[in-house]
């Protein structure tokens, strides 16, 4: 997760050529009729005028000695003009021909250009292989249903199988990401080469984008499906059995994460979930809806540090410690944990270990090994951090989470910080923006260990980020990082669609003369971290589409609020996520 939040593609068709070839056709000529008399091709005739005059000017013409008079200056003046004048600046471009064709830095560019285009060119003959694989799926011949001509269309549409629509959805971003691909190969290649306006404005012509179309939405809303397709348990704690929850690597995202699969465990072991104390853990009530959870179930099956000791007679005790991970030590606890749990007056047993795992390399679980391990008759037990615990990976992450309800998510944010973030959305960016979760504090290392590297020089973060601008065409982009004004000041800079400049929105500072932060300030929550760690979060969740950083739980937690919200759409995706960054500096 994020620590402290100072705030918080592309499917342009362009059918164009770089030079335009306009024929011009000159005017039919009709075959003329035989002449009278040849005449020489330089010879100037006039026909015989009876005024005087006129045949004095005519005698003028004829005679050699005077036309040389007349032409010799014209031709002195023309000769003149040409040596003191800078043709070249008469028909000046951005960039001379001449240096492109000689000058090296153009012709390392070219290259890398062309290389570049190679590699997008072998993603994209990938991608379409894939495509064409899915086509399998469609029917072999749909010509030969029954059509009404009048309403073709959707007559064809409704003669396939039920989930075709979706799939022919599906198909239809595929195909608008590769146009999108296709055009960024177009623009690589060009930017060695670009001359001037001309061929920028060519660049963006936009008539042709297959996403101005009627009827068709580039990002989407993902179809969460029918709820009656999710893969549940129920929630039915026994009267007075507990699980009490530990959660001690990383920061809120992690914790919130560890809350989340607490709450499985607590399910399966029909045990109610303690949450930890504020001085133990975060204060989670700040943050957190916990009355949300109950409500979503109808009964009691969360409560307080302070409701279960009062249930306790204020006499805490954990009856048994069973640890879900053995190793890098048991329970993955730190004698800090220990040392504030005893001092709120718990009392803690030995730690034993359940079986063998490691939190570096924990092993697949299902939830028949959790049943024949941790299931006791002890009133209060405890596993330990389970942020890593891999247990039902795919039952657990589903839409909507593993346990039966009747909300759309039990983990959420309180009531507070969700209208103010909606307040926000309404002063600042409206119905239509890209969310951007910009990772940059720490990254830099955390990146690099990783193979490949996560972190991605500014420009080429830039260059992603505005493909998915120009997907989702979306006029504002609201900014969640912890990153340096260095840093987000040239992201600003590079962000630009149509030839227009993309406003990154970061949440201002707290001023009297705004109101869509005054819940949070008439409680005192406005300068809290992980109030404004949420907020960040909330808004986020809100946006039409959303850019991540890959490896980050902050990021991991957005797109969970977003899929079980159902506001997560086609367009979501981690910064950069099919690409290597360009530059990656040497380990320590």
């Amino acid at each position: 997760m994020m620590e402290s939040q100072s705030s918080s593609s592309d499917e342009e068709d362009d059918r164009q050529h770089l030079i335009e070839q306009n024929e011009r056709r000159g005017l039919p000529h009709s075959p003329s009729k035989s002449p009278r008399h040849s005449s020489s091709a330089f010879q100037i005739d006039f026909p015989r005028l009876p005024n005087s005059r006129f045949t004095s000017v005519a005698s003028f013409f004829n005679n050699k000695r005077y036309l040389f008079a007349v032409f010799l200056p014209l031709l002195l003046l023309l000769l003149l003009l040409y040596f003191t004048t800078d043709i070249r600046n008469l028909f000046h471009t951005t960039t001379p021909i001449s240096n492109l064709l000689y000058d090296s830095s153009s012709l390392n560019r070219m290259r890398q250009s062309e290389l570049h285009a190679l590699y997008l060119l072998k993603q994209q003959q990938l991608g379409l292989f894939t495509l064409w694989n899915r086509t399998t799926l469609l029917p072999h011949n749909p010509l030969n249903f029954s059509v009404n001509p009048t309403n073709a269309s959707s007559n064809l549409v409704d003669s396939l199988p039920l989930s075709s629509p979706a799939l022919l959805e599906d198909l239809k971003s595929d195909l608008l990401r590769h146009i999108s691909l296709n055009k960024q190969i177009q623009q690589v290649l060009l930017s060695s080469h670009r001359l001037g306006d001309p061929l920028d404005s060519l660049s963006s012509n936009t008539s042709t984008d297959p996403t101005l179309g009627a009827g068709f939405d580039g990002c989407r809303k993902v179809d969460r499906g029918p709820s009656s397709q999710r893969r549940t348990i129920d929630w039915n704690p026994k009267s007075n059995m507990y699980l009490f929850a530990m959660c001690v690597s990383g920061q809120m995202s992690n914790h919130l994460i560890c809350l989340e699969k607490h709450m499985f465990f607590a399910a399966a072991l029909n045990r109610a979930l303690v949450i930890p104390s504020s001085k133990v853990d975060y204060e989670f009530h700040r943050v957190l809806d916990i009355d949300h959870i109950n409500k979503c179930l109808g009964r009691k099956v969360v409560v307080t540090f302070e409701e279960f000791a009062a249930s306790r007679k204020n006499r805490p005790r954990i009856d048994k410690f069973l640890c879900y991970f053995s190793s890098p030590q048991p329970c993955f606890m730190d004698d800090e944990r220990v040392k504030k749990l005893k001092s709120l007056g718990v009392s803690l047993p030995k730690l034993e270990s359940a079986w063998t795992d490691d939190v570096k390399n924990p092993k697949q679980r299902t939830i028949q090994d959790v049943l024949s391990k941790f299931s006791t008759d002890n009133d209060v037990i405890a596993i330990g951090d389970v942020f890593f615990a891999d247990v039902e990976r795919e039952w657990v992450t589903q839409p909507g989470g593993p346990i039966a309800h009747k909300c759309k998510t039990l983990i959420e944010p309180s009531r507070l910080i969700l209208l103010t973030a909606q307040r926000f959305v309404q002063t600042f960016l409206g119905r239509d923006f890209i969310a951007l979760h910009f990772r940059r504090h720490g990254f830099l290392k955390f990146c690099n260990a990783k193979q490949p590297s996560c972190f991605y020089p500014v420009p080429q973060a830039a260059d992603c980020i505005n493909r998915v601008v120009e997907r989702a065409n979306t006029p504002v982009i609201y900014l969640s990082t912890d990153a340096a004004e260095s840093e987000t000041g040239l992201l600003q800079s590079l962000l630009v669609l149509n030839g227009k400049t993309v406003p990154l929105v970061k949440r201002p500072g707290r001023s009297s003369a705004e109101k869509w932060d005054a819940l949070l300030y008439r409680r005192g929550l406005e300068a809290d971290s992980q109030v404004e760690a949420m907020l960040d979060k909330t808004i986020c969740a809100l946006s039409t589409a959303f850019i991540g950083s890959s490896g980050s739980t902050f990021t991991e937690d957005i797109l969970r609020l977003r899929k079980d919200w159902g506001s997560a759409s086609m367009c979501d995706e981690y910064l950069c996520h099919d690409e290597v960054p360009n530059f990656i500096a040497e380990d320590e």
